[in-house]
């Protein structure tokens, strides 16, 4: 099955056609609203569901990264779930996308943590039961689901993909050393600063195709602002919490991560790999691929993105059968 980022051009992530015109064209509904979290903030959330004859074979639950939202490229790999019978949802984080709060600030990880376990289970709940629930991730979503799963509230989740993962950053996008070692003053005495440079703003270094950096970089949605101090420094804070948790990582998961990646280390999501408990465990680490993986060639999106298929529809249909 084809990705829908081939329909995509550097003007739209729908090519030609409206949004309702491209919904209708792959067969899926789609919804949205805005709900309100504990701290008052308004988030964006929205969902597709695979219209008939198509059969609702599980849900799926889509966790973007930083500085992304859950309008751009993530949309199309949504429709592309959607479109193998999975009902699909995804949410803007605090600060992302159409969602309310400083833009791309997040000084604590766990209030992201906890819209997403209440909204994936708001949406959960409005299926049977019995179906297969899955998270998608990239980027820092992949470290948010690895949280997500640790809680251990709610209904288990039968299995996360992990995109691209957020286990630790790069050494080569990382600011310099300096700097690095006194964030934590930059972050207590102005924590808001956009002050922290990296090498590279997040597209230019992820997106392979220089089209799709294009569409990725006009995203209405896209900070290209530096990170700010405490954010960056809750980015790394993060990283060295799963570092010392992946024991504890016992969910079914699959790891697709780019081995030129220059944004989050590969080398760490292969520590995660072999030290985590789960008894069903996957890892791909494709040679030649960026960060982004769905802005790599086509023929590099289609053998990617089919390995993900391959591996949901394998443990929708056990799970199915149980």
């Amino acid at each position: 099955m084809v990705h829908p980022v081939a329909e995509a051009n550097d003007h739209s992530p729908f090519g030609t056609l409206t949004p309702d015109e491209f919904y209708a064209h792959h067969s899926v509904s789609h919804g949205s609203e805005f709900v309100t979290n504990p701290r008052g903030l308004k988030l964006f959330t929205q969902w597709w569901i695979p219209q008939p004859p198509t059969n609702i074979i599980g849900t799926i639950a889509v966790v973007h990264g930083y500085t992304s939202e859950s309008s751009s490229f993530i949309q199309l790999t949504a429709v592309y779930f959607t479109k193998a019978g999975f009902a699909t949802c995804a949410i803007d984080h605090q600060g992302h996308g159409f969602s309310d709060g400083l833009i791309a600030h997040i000084p604590d990880i766990n209030p992201v943590v906890d819209d997403c376990i209440t909204f994936f289970e708001s949406f959960r709940s409005r299926f049977n039961s019995s179906l297969p629930s899955f998270l998608y991730s990239e980027s820092l979503g992949g470290a948010i689901a690895l949280l997500i799963t640790l809680r251990r509230s709610g209904t288990p989740w039968n299995g996360v993909i992990l995109n691209g993962a957020m286990c630790g950053v790069s050494a080569k996008f990382k600011p310099p050393w300096p700097l690095e070692h006194f964030l934590s003053m930059a972050a207590a005495i102005i924590p808001t600063w956009c002050v922290v440079p990296t090498r590279g703003s997040i597209p230019e270094v992820s997106f392979k195709e220089e089209w799709k950096r294009k569409l990725a970089i006009a995203s209405p949605g896209r900070s290209m602002a530096r990170p700010r101090a405490s954010t960056a420094q809750e980015l790394l804070r993060i990283c060295r919490e799963l570092q010392g948790r992946f024991e504890e990582v016992e969910v079914p998961f699959l790891i697709v991560h780019g081995a030129n990646d220059v944004v989050c280390d590969p080398v760490c999501v292969e520590e995660l790999y072999s030290r985590a408990t789960s008894k069903d465990k996957t890892l791909k680490i494709y040679d030649g691929m960026w960060h982004q993986l769905v802005g790599e060639p086509e023929e590099n999106v289609e053998l990617v993105f089919g390995d993900m298929l391959e591996w949901l529809y394998k443990r929708a249909t056990v799970c199915g059968t149980n």
